[in-house]
């Protein structure tokens, strides 16, 4: 019988590549070889196919059987190979007629029962078979939810390997059997925070509206109970929802770290790791499988590092490059993984090592090398890549009992970001970006958009005096334009710029 072949999806990162499945039928004693480069568990195939296809009531042809994963070159791991290497093992048998499963795409890992138990990555891989042109594709019925959010594709849901050859016309009665279902997705009970219950940080709550509009980064400062963690949880309540394009990227990361996908995630998430992370979790990697860190998880979000001079120097300094280029790219001697890194970082500091430094009533015990060598923790690069920084002081007790707080509630801050983002995406459609902080630095300051120099006299001063660099003058540029879409302003002015460069040095609020 000629090679019959069918397809599965290799994932890398949140791409993925279509991947040939051959099997044929040779001479000699009965074996099953799976060759094409794959890893210890996709290894392991042959030994769950063989006992699922039995517990199905069909057996593996009594001959040779070598399974081939098409392109040899890329890499495969994971148990979502099963099904495909079980149909087309079978149907090099003739089980199931070969074209029959030709065009159709298989995910799935095989219990020893028969069933189809959930995989990880369904979403990015049944995206992945989409590009690719697919037009069909079985996946486990715990997957139904989360491959059915890709359109354009045909997506049978079935519960079992016999229930799958029944489906490409093998002679077998359909059994029913219990699907294999993934734990459902939590539902959040709770509200978004209120950001009208922030008091006493009206130029607080002003730079962090300022900093949503552009998609700016943040560096908060202060002694410990000011508020600093406070804010921190405002800032994605404020947030617009995402896209289509980023609540697929989104809930593409979600799937891949395991969790439960049922619908498109359309509210930016937020990511607040222990200052105790490691730089495998922080951006990605690990031993084995790559896997997202939480610099992705919080794509398209907020990614809150609390005690941020806690944090390793060497973890710290990982994020640069990801904040510069919204990719993190992870290399390893066979593949190379890429995950989505474009997100608004949130540092939170203390002033010094006891948080003591500048307040009225509690006493500093840190030496000024013990402060100086705690915020030097923060490198100059990371900083320079911090649009917008200011302090925090603690709240009196006026502030408290004040009969009257008409603060900025989240709904109308939400709004005034939505408004100053969709003028920015329409200003800049032509380049393909739709946030001020994504803006190249030359288009800034080219004939077109450049500032009159009445308004960037101040800008052009504090780069002469070294006060600023060049990437730091761009980033006023940027953080200027954001400044101007809240006022409605056609273009920034001397009062948008001065305000960019008070948030940009870190005033004390």
């Amino acid at each position: 019988m000629p090679v019959v072949s069918t397809h599965a999806v290799a994932l890398n990162g949140v791409d993925g590549a279509l991947v040939q499945i051959e099997a044929d039928l040779s001479s000699g004693l009965p074996a099953f070889a799976i060759i094409g480069l794959p890893d210890a568990a996709l290894g392991e195939a042959k030994d769950r196919v063989r006992s699922a296809a039995l517990n199905s009531g069909v057996e593996l042809p009594n001959r040779r059987v070598t399974v081939n994963l098409s392109p040899a070159a890329v890499p495969k791991h994971g148990s979502g190979f099963d099904l495909g290497i079980a149909v087309a093992a079978l149907a090099s048998g003739g089980t199931v007629p070969a074209e029959a499963i030709a065009e159709t795409v298989h995910i799935g890992e095989l219990g020893l029962d028969g069933r189809l138990r959930p995989v990880h990555g369904v979403l990015p891989a049944v995206l992945a078979a989409q590009r690719s042109g697919a037009r069909r594709v079985i996946v486990p019925s715990g997957n139904a939810d989360e491959a059915s959010l890709v359109p354009g594709v045909d997506v049978v849901a079935l519960p079992s390997l016999r229930a799958v050859l029944v489906h490409h016309g093998a002679e077998l009665d359909d059994v029913p059997c219990d699907a294999v279902h993934r734990p459902s997705a939590e539902t959040a009970v709770e509200g978004e925070a209120e950001l009208s219950d922030v008091v006493g940080h009206l130029d607080a709550v002003q730079a962090l509206v300022t900093a949503a509009a552009g998609g700016h980064h943040v560096l908060m400062h202060g002694p410990p109970g000011a508020g600093k963690t406070m804010l921190a949880t405002r800032l994605p309540a404020i947030l617009p929802d995402l896209d289509t394009e980023a609540a697929i990227e989104v809930s593409s990361v979600r799937s891949l770290c395991g969790e439960p996908v049922s619908t498109l995630i359309v509210r930016p998430p937020f990511q607040a790791p222990h200052h105790s992370a490691t730089m495998a979790s922080l951006v990605g990697g690990g031993s084995g499988i790559v896997r997202p860190g939480a610099i992705s998880r919080a794509a398209h979000g907020v990614l809150f590092l609390d005690e941020a001079p806690e944090f390793s120097a060497s973890v710290l300094d990982a994020l640069r490059q990801p904040l510069e280029t919204g990719w993190i790219t992870i290399h390893r001697a066979r593949t190379v993984a890429r995950f989505p890194a474009q997100c608004q970082l949130l540092l939170a500091a203390n002033p010094c090592p006891c948080g003591n430094a500048g307040t009225v009533d509690d006493e500093c015990t840190c030496t000024p090398i013990m402060r100086r060598r705690y915020l030097g923790r923060l490198s100059g690069p990371l900083l320079d890549r911090i649009d917008v920084q200011f302090g925090v002081r603690r709240v009196s007790a006026a502030h408290l009992t004040a009969p009257d707080r008409d603060g900025l509630t989240t709904a109308a801050a939400r709004e005034l970001v939505r408004s100053a983002r969709g003028a920015a995406a329409s200003r800049w459609a032509s380049l393909g970006v739709d946030l001020n902080s994504q803006v190249p630095g030359p288009v800034l300051r080219s004939r077109e958009w450049r500032l009159p120099s009445a308004a960037r006299a101040p800008l052009d001063r504090a780069l002469e005096r070294g006060a600023l660099t060049m990437r730091g003058y761009d980033r006023v540029l940027r953080l200027a334009w954001s400044v101007a879409d809240l006022e409605g302003a056609t273009s920034p002015g001397l009062e948008h710029v001065g305000r960019a460069l008070f948030l940009r040095k870190g005033v004390p609020a």
